[in-house]
């Protein structure tokens, strides 16, 4: 479970906030993760278990350093599904499965970049005090509907503790692109958590679509108001 001290050290080339965002955590047998991961990513374990998050929230303003974000196509829901490793190299990061998101234009440009980027439908409802309700159908077709329903009830903070840092303060995002991977820098502030109930959580397939088998229990949850988050020019591995 060791983490690094902190982010690296990099130009931002990318500025986002990511908003009303809910980690949702089901623990796999480290053997079933590890089998769908590109060759030098090893997947990091808490327990003997390996950590998958399905997170769903709101992208915010993103925009290139310097320049304003373009009103309604910067701002949008956004869907993940993650997983935690270690590369060869020693750098922990996040894996993603998959990322879907309501804008066309984000997900062609990440997909160059080797993101599994998916077009999707989505809504993020943090109106009613107390409550967010999230809302992701892909339009990716599939043999089984990859969605998100989810309403979650918002309890009050929660001290940062190993496990929480474990599955939060992620400083690299790594992709495969043109047969190699490739990491990407991230830097944010510490997140602020709050504990969560699941109401409703509906996963639909984003897990089985990742190759994953359907998940036993009820989630880990927890939820914060958000981070703002700058991001770096990815660097081969």
């Amino acid at each position: 479970m060791d983490q690094a001290p902190g982010p690296p050290t990099f130009r931002a080339v990318n500025l986002q906030g990511w908003l009303d965002l809910t980690f949702l955590h089901w623990t796999y047998p480290p053997e079933v993760v590890q089998a769908l991961l590109p060759q030098g990513l090893t997947v990091e374990t808490v327990d003997g278990r390996a950590w998958v998050g399905v997170v769903p929230f709101r992208m915010h303003a993103v925009r290139t350093p310097g320049l304003p974000p373009l009103p309604h196509l910067s701002s949008f829901p956004e869907l993940n599904c993650r997983t935690y490793v270690r590369h060869a190299n020693g750098t922990s990061g996040v894996w993603f499965f998959s990322l879907d998101a309501t804008r066309l234009w984000i997900v062609a440009a990440a997909r160059v970049l080797g993101l599994p980027y998916m077009w999707c439908r989505g809504e993020v409802d943090g109106e009613a005090p107390g409550t967010v309700r999230y809302r992701s159908d892909r339009l990716v077709p599939w043999r089984a509907p990859v969605r998100l329903r989810a309403e979650i009830e918002v309890g009050a903070p929660v001290d940062t503790d190993d496990l929480t840092r474990f599955l939060s303060a992620r400083w690299w995002a790594f992709s495969r692109r043109a047969g190699r991977l490739w990491q990407v820098p991230v830097a944010h502030p510490d997140w602020s958590l709050h504990e969560a109930r699941a109401v409703v959580v509906d996963v639909g397939d984003v897990l089985g679509a990742a190759g994953l088998p359907a998940p036993t229990g009820a989630p880990l949850v927890h939820f914060s108001p958000g981070v703002r988050t700058r991001l770096g020019l990815p660097r081969p591995s």
